[in-house]
């Protein structure tokens, strides 16, 4: 699966279950309508159960500039997820945690869960979703990072 290319996203969440978020590259869009995409969590990992049970999640794509990000909340560096939390990065008054700089923002809220294997597959119906169409994109491929975005017009 190291060769399959894709998007690098820093899925959050908060409620009275805790605030976590956690890098992922297991993200798929499912159905324009209702805006739904599915997520992958591993089913071994701590951020499982407070995502299942808070419901409500942030989805920020990466953008090229942000593998520190990636980094950090993938647990590589070892930084203390309050503390992650605490940098001035994110959008004030949202329901859970949203980046400011993300190349694709979205808010929405868990509507089916199926396990498989190892991960659950959260479908996550799409409240808000916005784009900033000025930044390029982060992917994960061939166990590194990866910055693309569109050809330079010559």
């Amino acid at each position: 699966m190291a060769h399959l290319p894709a998007a690098v996203s820093i899925i959050t969440t908060d409620g009275p279950h805790g605030r976590m978020g956690i890098t992922v590259s297991a993200i798929c869009s499912v159905t324009d309508s209702p805006p739904t995409v599915l997520v992958c969590v591993n089913k071994n990992s701590a951020a499982h159960d407070v995502f299942k049970n808070n419901g409500r999640v942030g989805i920020n794509v990466l953008a090229g500039e942000q593998e520190d990000l990636a980094r950090h909340f993938s647990g590589a560096t070892q930084v203390p997820m309050e503390q992650r939390f605490a940098w001035d990065i994110w959008e004030k008054d949202t329901a859970v945690p949203v980046l400011a700089d993300a190349h694709v923002k979205c808010i929405g809220t868990i509507e089916a869960i199926t396990e498989q294997g190892s991960h659950s597959v959260l479908f996550v119906r799409l409240d808000r979703v916005e784009v900033n169409n000025e930044n390029n994109s982060l992917v994960y491929f061939n166990r590194a990072f990866h910055p693309v975005g569109l050809p330079v017009a010559v």
